[in-house]
């Protein structure tokens, strides 16, 4: 009679990104030949074993079957007690927000008329892209200039003096694709609301900085671009916790995009600082700055941006 050993062993591996497994197998088989006389006893072994099998599966779909019954049961009464015309619904369901479970945010309540207001005008400047050929824009990116640095003479719209201040490249307008417009107006905001700040910041001027430092103007089109995303922005009402909040912090201050867009600047350059990190390492900087923004925005006590513990970095 014939018996096989089987072991499995698994490996997990990184490359490239991906997960790769691995499976091992070895097997020992024994082939003696089965002895004389027992035969027979071998086939009333089987039939008795497919017998037990076949009452294992039948007793299977019975507890299948019972466990729907009492799952769709327990639903029909969830939908009863809990539906929206019963009393007992409108007691214990919460007036204000709802857990959705599927994807695990946040239903937020209705907006206030103020609300609505200040989240579409957000919404209107998020969507308008950088557009190099607008005399409005135009005039925005001089503007920086002279705010960044007002004892210099404004260059050209294209001139290599922009890299000072952390463009890319010559042409400041090829470096909007992710931020657009609001990116340059978070920009204008910061060196106007907080200057100080502003300076220290461009200018690098706080603690023991890298040989390959972030390049100050690029950062800030991707700190818009992470408020965007972190606030829930894109969707019709935000519904993340993070995103309720900002609700919340907007209907006090029209502007509280922008201000949070200043505060999340300085966590940046201070997290840049803690972790001593150079160029290649900005993503991750970054990321640990949403975290902290986050992790800071869910603290119970805040009603304003002035609250927020990183708000005192701003001078």
């Amino acid at each position: 009679m014939s018996s096989r050993t089987l072991r499995r062993r698994l490996h997990h591996g990184d490359v490239d990104g991906k997960s790769r497994e691995h499976f091992e197998t070895s097997g020992t088989d024994s082939l003696s030949e089965p002895l004389l006389g027992e035969h027979d006893r071998s086939e009333r072994l089987s039939t008795l074993e497919d017998i037990w099998e076949d009452k294992k599966k039948e007793q299977l779909h019975w507890t299948s079957l019972f466990s729907q019954l009492i799952a769709q049961w327990a639903q029909w009464l969830a939908n009863i007690v809990l539906g929206s015309g019963s009393l007992i619904g409108r007691l214990i369901s919460l007036p204000s927000i709802a857990l959705n479970r599927e994807n695990n945010r946040i239903l937020p309540p209705s907006l206030s008329p103020l609300q609505e207001e200040r989240l579409r005008n957000l919404r209107h400047r998020l969507e308008v892209p950088f557009d190099s050929f607008k005399t409005e824009h135009q005039d925005a990116l001089k503007q920086l200039w002279t705010l960044a640095y007002p004892d210099r003479k404004l260059p050209g719209l294209i001139s290599e003096l922009w890299k000072e201040m952390g463009w890319q490249g010559a042409d400041p307008s090829t470096d909007f694709r992710g931020g657009g417009f609001i990116s340059l107006e978070n920009l204008i905001f910061f060196a106007q609301k907080y200057p100080e700040s502003f300076q220290r910041l461009l200018h690098k001027e706080n603690g023991i900085r890298a040989e390959w430092e972030y390049p100050f103007a690029v950062a800030g089109i991707n700190i818009s671009f992470m408020l965007a995303q972190m606030l829930d922005l894109q969707a019709e009402i935000p519904s993340s916790s993070t995103g309720i909040r900002f609700l919340q912090l907007l209907e006090e201050d029209e502007m509280a995009f922008d201000n949070l867009y200043c505060i999340a600047f300085e966590m940046m350059d201070a997290q840049w600082l803690a972790k001593r990190a150079s160029y290649m390492e900005f993503n991750d900087v970054l990321k640990a700055t949403r975290t902290q923004l986050e992790r800071e925005l869910a603290l119970e006590d805040i009603s304003s941006v002035k609250d927020l513990p990183a708000y005192n970095l701003l001078r």
